[in-house]
């Protein structure tokens, strides 16, 4: 923020010449003016606004590994499948509704769009199942939780704007947030395929910013968001069917059409629209810090649904992730 002073120089009185019989008098300097405060220029209202979509959306994605748990027995490539059907038909509707003008997408946009869905939507679900074969649930969030740290150093290689920001603010804000977003998942135990899969998740949820990242001021949050959604739900129902065959879709009980409508609605419509319009107005770098609410808002869940309670470490981790945002955006 810029720092506006203004200063005000000494007045002086002019010399006074007395009578000739009276003796002269020396005049005296006036004192100064008294100096204004300096003023801090507030704020951009804009960034305040993308800071807290951004944080939004990344605590309706933390709150979903709790709700995630009602969909344990069912069938997990089919189920996605719905859930990005539901949001395609949803973004569908608002872009009529909207009336937005067509862009005229070229071979590099859909080449874009076509690798964010299958990294960021297809291989990001996939990956994630391979490594909870292999390690714990721990290991693979803590690896994950690396994904400000990964923005941080990647950002600038795909963001055009001229503004630079303090380089090593911002990794050191990465760091602190990774550091704290690990104390409150805790570090579990796994093999040596279980981190592979985790490191391949890992790239999968940076390039799910970092592609759209040049998409963004073409297309918006919407559009772009429309299309992942699209592109993602045919390869999922070929994933499921050669997966579980038949039995790739069932009729979900009550608490698994509530679990999936959560995962439809607010999460791939909501988060993804104030997701992209925070990377969009923030940057990839200070936006990836927001990724450290992920964490903290499922510890939040958990405990709201009497699923685990936190314990010291979990608290002084949320502190530690508070603080790391607070740093890298205040300074970065």
């Amino acid at each position: 923020m810029s720092i506006i002073t203004e200063e005000y120089g000494s007045a002086y009185a002019a010399a006074v010449t007395a009578a000739d019989t009276a003796p002269a008098t020396v005049a005296q300097a006036a004192p100064a003016a008294p100096q204004t405060p300096a003023r801090i220029a507030p704020a951009d209202p804009r960034t305040a606004r993308y800071i807290l979509q951004g944080a939004l959306a990344m605590s309706v994605l933390g709150a979903s590994t709790a709700v995630s748990a009602r969909l344990t027995a069912y069938p997990v490539l089919g189920g996605q499948a719905l859930r990005y059907a539901l949001a395609a038909a949803v973004f569908a509707v608002i872009v009529r509704r909207r009336g937005l003008p067509r862009v005229r997408a070229t071979a590099r946009d859909w080449l874009l769009l076509t690798l964010l869905s299958a990294t960021g939507l297809i291989l990001f679900n996939l990956f994630v199942l391979a490594a909870l074969r292999h390690t714990d649930a721990a290991t693979l969030g803590s690896v994950v939780a690396c994904s400000p740290l990964v923005l941080a150093i990647a950002g600038p290689l795909v963001t055009r704007s001229g503004h630079r920001l303090n380089r090593g603010t911002v990794l050191g804000a990465a760091g602190l947030v990774v550091a704290g977003g690990a104390m409150v998942q805790g570090f579990g135990h796994g093999s040596a395929a279980g981190i592979v899969f985790a490191i391949l998740t890992l790239i999968c949820e940076s390039l799910f910013s970092l592609l759209a990242v040049p998409l963004l001021p073409k297309f918006g949050e919407l559009r772009v968001s429309a299309h992942l959604t699209a592109v993602a739900v045919p390869v999922l129902l070929v994933a499921a069917l050669a997966t579980d065959g038949t039995a790739m879709l069932r009729v979900p009980t009550l608490g698994e059409t509530a679990a999936l409508l959560y995962l439809s609605l607010p999460l791939t419509v909501g988060a993804f629209l104030l997701w992209y319009r925070a990377l969009g107005g923030l940057g990839p770098q200070r936006a990836g810090l927001l990724i450290g609410a992920v964490p903290v808002s499922a510890c939040a869940a958990s405990a709201a649904l009497g699923v685990g309670t936190p314990g010291i470490a979990q608290l002084a981790g949320v502190a530690v992730v508070v603080l790391g945002i607070v740093v890298g955006l205040a300074r970065g």
